[in-house]
């Protein structure tokens, strides 16, 4: 696919899929179909596979490549899919290319975790990626160490996409805006539908969403409101979600996948509890003010009914 397809679906709402496993840990197909054609039939313009709401570093490369497989064929061109992948750059590029030959339309680089790791070489490293790949390439960027003229060199690369840009300095985000070439990288906003509306005000578009797995409509009428230049609207519909991103910050970020996954489960999902070195399980009184949450979005029950019971295949 090329880019200008991709660059408007990433102008609207890239929703990362939960991955769900079965009693026995193991990544469960069939419920990962059918949530990702959830999320897709809702109208959310790009799938994100395995980011990391999809649990990517808790994953196997044999885990990523099935649920990159599974997401393709689920949305079935409902929506594009934006494979995630990582680590070495040798992986990460075998990942990207068998992802594009499966038949995903874009792929998504995280940001490497190597402790050493030098700025510029992770520019050098969304950029390898990006030679390397048939399909468009999305940068993550979640550190804020990156200078300008890396975060350039990134968004002007020409077959990178879009920069996910998450991390809260909006200054240095302001400054990559306004220095951009014509026709660069599209700055998206990878903190998703809660600074949704600062971002745009400095020149970003879309965003990144795990709510989407819970409740796509929420996220999607921020999206409209946001994009139609409403902002009045677009903060009240995001104080409504406030307490529910809220609780996905608690023990430093440690529960974001974990929320969402009880929430699922909340909505009637077996979906199984976060992987370890994630947060696993909510406590009583966490889950308690989730339902809480949720009765009061009226979405106790918005996945479970088309998802539960003997017609999963």
């Amino acid at each position: 696919m090329t880019i200008e397809p991709v660059r408007r679906a990433l102008a609207g709402i890239s929703g990362v899929h939960i991955t769900p496993y079965d009693k026995d840990g193991a990544v469960e197909p069939r419920l990962l179909a059918r949530i990702c054609r959830f999320i897709a039939e809702a109208g959310v313009q790009n799938i994100v596979s395995a980011g990391n709401t999809g649990e990517f570093y808790a994953l196997d490369g044999d885990e990523v490549r099935l649920v990159h497989d599974t997401a393709i064929a689920a949305v079935d061109a409902k929506a594009l899919v934006t494979a995630a992948v990582g680590r070495s750059l040798k992986e990460a590029i075998a990942l990207g290319r068998r992802a594009a030959g499966a038949g995903a339309d874009a792929v998504m680089a995280h940001q490497p975790l190597d402790p050493f790791a030098a700025p510029a070489a992770q520019a050098g490293y969304f950029c390898a990626i990006a030679d390397a790949i048939e399909v468009p390439l999305v940068a993550y960027v979640r550190s804020d160490a990156f200078s300008i003229a890396d975060l350039l060199m990134i968004a002007h690369h020409p077959n990178i996409v879009a920069v996910k840009f998450a991390t809260t300095s909006l200054m240095l985000l302001a400054d990559c805006v306004r220095r951009s070439e014509p026709g660069s990288a599209l700055w998206v906003c990878g903190l998703a539908e809660s600074w949704a509306p600062a971002f745009y005000a400095v020149g970003a578009r879309g965003f990144t969403s795990g709510l989407v797995n819970v409740a796509p409509q929420r996220s999607l009428a921020i999206l409209a409101a946001i994009d139609a230049g409403d902002f009045q609207l677009g903060r009240r519909l995001v104080a409504e979600i406030a307490a529910f991103e809220q609780m996905r910050g608690k023990f430093n970020n440690g529960a974001n996948v974990t929320v969402i996954k009880e929430a699922c489960m909340l909505q009637g999902l077996d979906v199984g509890p976060v992987r370890l070195p994630g947060h696993p399980r909510l406590g009583d009184a966490d889950r308690r003010a989730l339902a809480d949450i949720l009765r009061g979005w009226d979405a106790t029950s918005v996945v479970g009914p088309a998802l539960t019971g003997d017609a999963v295949e």
